[in-house]
């Protein structure tokens, strides 16, 4: 009797709380001195960046990490709602980012500075470290394929068959089979950040867990 092929994709999930938050500042000043605006921008530039040299410790925090964009400066002549140009307004605008290996640390100091003239925050971007990552993803690629060995079991069992022999392990879509054409392997991925101001002056930040998902396609022979 031939060999009946089976065909199937294993899959697994893990979820683990963030360990790392990159928060995004932007400072920007607008008015009709040039001279002005570009001093009120770097001098809060110079303030937040000192504050964060402060606390910058690649090994022990709070802050592992922190780079700074370039300063912009343009002018524009804004139109009125009568269609008559308006005189010229300058603009000054540079970016800090920094990571946090505290989170608690970053939701003070989002919090603090958050509430500062011309400062805006515009998102935190949460993350595992590098190592925890990888190990949370070769677990999830073990469990994906135990997911796959287990389904086929199940699809042979039901047909009255054997043991199932595994003939071919692969990411998806790399099978050959274009009747169901994988999707792309996305082993990581992080859910949104949310805030919460509570009844206090402090914003609190909640970050979701980071979701390993991992998909492995795998072709098994029962008879």
């Amino acid at each position: 009797m031939a060999d009946t092929i089976i065909t199937v994709q294993g899959e697994y999930e893990l979820h683990q709380p963030a360990e790392r938050g990159t928060v995004r500042l932007t400072i920007s000043y607008e008015g009709e001195q040039r001279d002005d605006v570009l001093s009120r921008t770097t001098q809060r530039h110079a303030s937040l960046a000192s504050e964060l040299r402060d606390i910058h410790n690649p090994q022990g925090g709070p802050v592992t990490w922190w780079a700074s964009d370039q300063l912009r400066v343009w002018g524009e002549r804004p139109w009125n709602q009568n269609g008559e140009q308006l005189p010229i307004v300058f603009h000054a605008q540079v970016g800090l980012d920094a990571k946090f290996s505290d989170l608690a640390a970053l939701s003070d100091w989002v919090g603090v500075v958050s509430l500062l003239d011309g400062v805006s925050v515009s998102g935190v971007t949460w993350a595992l470290t590098e190592a925890r990552k990888q190990s949370l993803v070769q677990e999830a690629r073990r469990r994906a394929v135990e997911n796959a060995v287990a389904k086929a079991t199940v699809y042979a069992t039901s047909l009255g068959l054997g043991s199932v022999k595994p003939l071919a392990l692969s990411d998806p879509g790399m099978l050959g089979d274009v009747s169901s054409p994988g999707q792309p392997v996305q082993p990581l991925f992080a859910r949104a950040a949310s805030a919460d101001l509570g009844g206090g002056s402090t914003l609190a930040l909640k970050p979701e867990d980071i979701t390993i998902a991992v998909q492995v396609h795998a072709r098994f022979a029962a008879s």
